[in-house]
This record gives structure tokens, C-alpha cells and sequence, in this order.
């Protein structure tokens, strides 16, 4: 009776295996294509803020002072982040949708604040959203990473503790039944030999 558990066990741990391999591979094939999309994604954050901090920086230098400050002091647009989850593999990534509600227009007066300084304000205006959509995607790779280094240690524990262990217990078990069973018939011939 016990072999044959250890057998059902051993069957399910195969299966099992044969499973967590393949969620594995699968996880490992949509992690390089976050990683794919998050590279994309920082290297057009970078080359934007870039270019945004370059036009501050014009704008700042052509203004006064006092006024760069009343003007960058105040919103010109809300934001609202509508957050929830998505499940890539059985593992539950954030979703960020933005919607922003744009002011009519800038709110300070044109005539205190040259035109470099609005157009950073409308680059930066534009880089939000991909700010958001990128912390999204890298912490999509980092729960995918987790996720499948958790996996991989499942996939050795089958792999190399758990079947092996099982093999060997039901190769000790069938040992231990043919000796019986070889005991047994020599106990029987020697019994026909003595009638």
C-alpha cells in the first residue's frame, strides 16, 4: 500500500515538475518582453527630461528670478491616477491609467514669463504620463523577477530533493518485497523438500 502512494506521489510530483517548468519558461519569455518595453521606456524618459531640463534651464536663465518662481509655484493641470492590478502569469502588476483635466491655459500672465519658460512647462506637462507608465513597468519586472526566482527554487526543490528522494524510497520498498517474496519461496520449497 505504501509503494503505491509513494508511486501516485511520485507521478504527481513528475506532473508538477513538468508544470512549474513550463509556467517557468513561459514567465521567463513575458519577463524579456517587460524588460524589452522598460528599456524603451527609460531610454524616451531620459532623452525627454533631458531636453526638458535643458529648456528650464534657458528659461531660467532669461527670467527673473522671483517671477521663474511665482510661475513654477503654481499647478497648471490636475492629475487624477486611476491604480488597480493585472495578473501576467498569476502575478498581480499595477496598472496606472492617468486623466489629467487641463487648466484653459497657463496660470500666470504671458507678459511676465518669456516663451522658453512655457515650453517647459508644456514638456514637462507631457512627460508625467510616461514617468507613471514607466514606474509601473519596472515594478512589473521586479515582481515578475521575484516571482520567477520563487518558481526556479519550486522547480530544484522537485527537481533535485523531492523526486529523487521518492525514487529512492520506492526502489528501498521493491528491494524489500522481492527479498520477502524470495524468503517465502525458499521457505516453501524447503517445506516440500521436508513433506
Amino acid at each position: 500500500m505504501e509503494l503505491k502512494k509513494l508511486k501516485a506521489r511520485l507521478s504527481t510530483a513528475v506532473r508538477g515538475h513538468k508544470l512549474l517548468k513550463d509556467k517557468s519558461d513561459e514567465m521567463i519569455r513575458r519577463f524579456t518582453l517587460i524588460i524589452r518595453e522598460n528599456k524603451r521606456l527609460r531610454d524616451e524618459v531620459e532623452k525627454a527630461l533631458s531636453a526638458t531640463l535643458r529648456q528650464f534651464s534657458v528659461a531660467r536663465s532669461l527670467t527673473p528670478e522671483y517671477a521663474v518662481e511665482t510661475a513654477f509655484a503654481m499647478p497648471t493641470s490636475a492629475v487624477e491616477a486611476e491604480c488597480g492590478v493585472e495578473s501576467v502569469m498569476g502575478v498581480d502588476v499595477p496598472k496606472i491609467e492617468l486623466s489629467s483635466a487641463d487648466a484653459a491655459g497657463l496660470p500666470y500672465a504671458y507678459s511676465e514669463i518669456t516663451s522658453e519658460a512655457d515650453e517647459s512647462v508644456r514638456q514637462v506637462s507631457q512627460l508625467l504620463p510616461l514617468l507613471v507608465k514607466l514606474a509601473a513597468v519596472e515594478k512589473s519586472v521586479r515582481l515578475l523577477a521575484d516571482e520567477i526566482e520563487r518558481n526556479k527554487r519550486r522547480v530544484n526543490a522537485l527537481e533535485y530533493v523531492m523526486i529523487p528522494q521518492l525514487e529512492e524510497t520506492i526502489k528501498y520498498i521493491r528491494d524489500k518485497l522481492d527479498e520477502n517474496e524470495r524468503a517465502a519461496i525458499i521457505r516453501l520449497m524447503k517445506v516440500k523438500n521436508k513433506a
